[in-house]
């Protein structure tokens, strides 16, 4: 029998973590057994390559210090690297910049923003047969019980599993000759992980411009279709974006749909009050992301080997939920006024409010509300004295939003 092909080694030098992550999955995906490093500029990879040749270099054609054009131009001066395959990603696509690079035979030279499922499919030819992504086993477990994994995956930060409906969404999208901004915010606007990891991505370093995005619309506007197609591909080819366990995937259902009415809830009680409705949308949709963060870590768990108990699943979900959730956003550094509006759903502490807040502390209360009981009977409710709430606004509060 012939022997297995040896595990690649694969070098990513970029500096936006966001990208740096897409292209990690891409390469997961064809190789789930890959050896991936990751690097942030081009004097650390050189300096990486001459201490321990890759298989397979991915870099950014900007890269600071060496950029990504000097760095193939170095590898390939080495009499032992002339065939290294090395893909370069640049936003230099001009017929002058593709001259200057070809002398240096890079494997692919791709033009920013690139398109993550072409790129994957050069990755294909790349990188020779091995392991397959399906069934490959999550790492052994090195604690012993489920509260110390717990407390070593909390600051990790993957977020929420995505959901099945949006990732079929997705997979269209990507086999469409043209997709529209207004229709990816549709798919996109009822999938927590999305709409938070597209805030993240729009307001980090390497997007940065003005003020910060807090809603997923401007976001998207951020970061053009292509890029955020990207992103949202790398979420779906994450090996844990889906549960697999009945009883994560059931509490994942209520979960998204509670989300689901809180944004809905807080875009209507917003619009009646002339506030703004998408920040408010928004902040209702991300309300619970600890819970579904939570939930995929169980399913990490399970799949490395760990036991875990309806008891013991209810005991978690109770007690460590707010934490991955607090956690979760301070790990993607989503804006502040964002997270003030998602802490205030939670509870009013001491301090000033902006009147968006005072609406998702509203929404929380209707939400609780027992059946039957008259919306109205909250204007006693401290976010509804701040708010100088108009008894006819809860009258006309469609009944929808709180089944």
């Amino acid at each position: 029998m012939p022997a297995a092909p040896q595990a690649p080694e694969i070098l990513i030098a970029e500096a936006d973590p966001w990208t740096s992550d897409l292209l990690v999955q891409l390469v997961l995906d064809v190789r789930a057994d890959a050896k991936v490093v990751q690097v942030a500029d081009g004097s650390e990879a050189l300096a990486r390559c001459k201490r321990r040749l890759p298989d397979l270099v991915i870099a950014d054609g900007e890269l600071a210090g060496i950029d990504g054009v000097e760095l193939l131009r170095q590898l390939r001066r080495h009499p032992r690297t002339p065939a290294l395959p090395f893909v370069l990603i640049s936003a230099r696509v001009d017929a002058a910049s593709v001259r200057a690079v070809r002398p240096l035979a890079p494997s692919a030279y791709l033009g920013k923003p690139f398109n993550a499922a072409k790129l994957r499919k050069r990755l294909v030819a790349l990188l020779p047969a091995g392991e397959s992504a399906v069934g490959h086993k999550a790492p052994a477990l090195l604690v012993d019980t489920l509260k110390e994994y717990l407390d070593s995956v909390r600051e990790e930060g993957q977020g929420a599993p995505l959901l099945d409906d949006v990732r079929d969404a997705v997979s269209q999208c990507l086999q469409a000759d043209q997709v529209d901004l207004r229709d990816l915010d549709a798919i996109f606007s009822r999938d927590p992980q999305i709409t938070a990891r597209l805030i993240a991505a729009a307001n980090s370093a390497a997007q940065h411009h003005g003020m910060p995005c807090q809603t997923l619309g401007q976001a998207m506007q951020r970061l053009g279709v292509t890029r955020a197609l990207n992103l949202v591909l790398g979420m779906a080819l994450e090996r844990n974006a889906r549960l697999r366990d009945p009883r994560l995937a059931e509490l994942a259902e209520l979960v998204w749909q509670a989300a689901q009415r809180s944004a809905e809830l807080g875009y209507w009680l917003a619009s009646e009050l002339e506030l703004d409705a998408e920040l408010c949308y928004t902040a209702g949709l991300l309300h619970n992301m600890g819970e579904l963060a939570l939930l995929r870590s169980l399913q990490d768990w399970q799949d490395a080997g760990g036991h875990l108990s309806n008891e013991e699943l209810l005991d978690v979900m109770q007690h460590r939920a707010a934490g991955f959730g607090s956690a979760l956003r301070i790990r993607w550094r989503l804006p502040f006024g964002l997270r003030e509006l998602v802490a205030a759903f939670h509870g009013l502490g001491a301090g000033v409010f902006s009147r968006e807040a005072l609406v998702l502390n509203l929404c929380a209360a209707l939400l609780r509300l027992p059946r039957g009981q008259a919306p109205a009977s909250l204007l006693d409710e401290r976010s509804a004295r701040l708010l100088r709430l108009d008894p006819v606004v809860l009258e006309r509060l469609p009944e929808r939003l709180l089944t």
